[in-house]
């Protein structure tokens, strides 16, 4: 798939606005991870949370939100997103790169 997407060297995309679903995809291909619905949960929670404060949740925050009848800890998160949640879900949710990560 070609990349249509401004993006920075770290391949986060440069303008959030124009950010859409194929940008995920996009990424998810590049990481060789399919997407399924748990993986879209996180994804548009960490991008509606950064829309609306301005900022990454924190791995505790994003557990708290998504586990509400299942058991989820951080060993989930990183089956689902392996190179790291907080770097690669936000590449994906076409937020920057969380300020905290190296």
């Amino acid at each position: 798939m070609k990349n249509k997407f401004d993006t920075d060297s770290n391949g986060y995309i440069k303008n959030g606005k124009k950010w859409n679903k194929s940008f995920a995809y996009l990424i998810a291909e590049q990481d060789n991870i399919l997407l399924t619905d748990e993986h879209w949960k996180i994804i548009m929670f960490i991008r509606n949370f950064f829309l609306k404060f301005n900022t990454s949740p924190t791995s505790r925050m994003l557990i708290k939100a998504i586990s509400k009848n299942k058991k989820i800890d951080s060993m989930y998160l990183y089956k689902l997103f392996p190179n790291g949640i907080a770097k690669q879900a936000a590449k994906m949710a076409g937020i920057p790169k969380p300020t905290k990560c190296i």
